[in-house]
C-alpha cells in the first residue's frame, strides 16, 4: 500500500475510533486494560470480580469481540467496553486526559517466533512508551506467555525501558485461565511497575 494511501487509511481509523473512547472513559476513576483480550474470558471474569473497575478489552478481530460482548451481557456488566483496534492506534485515540491505572494485562499475545517476524511483537520499546504516556505512575503491566523466548525476550525489553521496571515480588493481580493458557504446557509471567 502506498505510503499517502496508509496514512489515509490511518487517520480514517483513529478518527472512528476517537468518538468511541472520548464518549466512554472521561471520568472513570479507575481504568483497566487488556491488549489482545480474545474472546473475552479473562477480562469479562475480571470486571465481574472487580465492579468498581472499569475494563476495556482491546483486539483486531470482530468476531472475538462479538463473543467477548455476548459474555458480559449475559453478565449484565456495564463495567467494560470492547473496541476492535490495533494496540498502538488504540493509545493514539485515548482522550489526553484519560490514564490507566492498571493493571494492564497482555496476556499470551502472538509470540512471533521467526526473527524475521519479531518486529510484530506487542512488546516493543514504541509500545512501552506509547503505554507508559498513558498509564499513570504505579500501575502494573502483567505479561504472561507460553513460549520461553518471547518470555526472555520481552522481559529484557521492559527492563531495559526508562518508563518501567520489573517488579519480580509483586504477586500477579487475578488469575483466570484464558484459552490459551488452557491449551499450554506451562507458562511464564512477570509484572513490571510503570515508573
Amino acid at each position: 500500500m502506498p505510503l499517502d494511501q496508509a496514512h489515509a487509511l490511518h487517520q480514517s481509523r483513529l478518527a472512528a475510533l476517537q468518538p468511541i473512547l472520548g464518549a466512554a472513559l472521561p471520568g472513570r476513576a479507575r481504568l483497566a486494560l487488556e491488549i489482545g483480550c480474545g474472546h473475552g474470558h479473562f477480562l469479562t471474569a475480571y470486571a465481574e470480580a472487580h465492579p468498581e473497575v472499569f475494563c476495556v478489552g482491546v483486539d483486531l478481530l470482530a468476531d472475538r469481540l462479538a463473543r467477548a460482548g455476548r459474555k458480559s451481557e449475559r453478565l449484565g456488566l456495564r463495567n467494560v467496553l470492547w473496541v476492535q483496534a490495533e494496540a498502538a492506534l488504540f493509545l493514539e485515540a485515548i482522550p489526553s486526559d484519560v490514564r490507566f491505572g492498571g493493571p494492564v494485562f497482555v496476556l499470551f499475545s502472538d509470540p512471533w517466533p521467526k526473527r524475521r517476524h519479531w518486529k510484530h511483537r506487542v512488546l516493543q520499546p514504541a509500545f512501552l512508551s506509547a503505554l507508559a504516556s498513558r498509564t499513570l505512575p504505579g500501575a502494573t503491566l502483567c505479561f504472561r506467555t507460553d513460549y520461553a523466548p518471547y518470555f526472555a525476550a520481552s522481559r529484557q525489553t521492559v527492563d531495559s525501558h526508562p518508563d518501567w521496571r520489573l517488579a519480580p515480588d509483586l504477586p500477579w493481580p487475578f488469575e483466570q485461565p484464558t484459552v490459551f493458557q488452557d491449551r499450554a504446557a506451562g507458562f511464564q509471567s512477570w509484572i513490571a511497575v510503570r515508573k
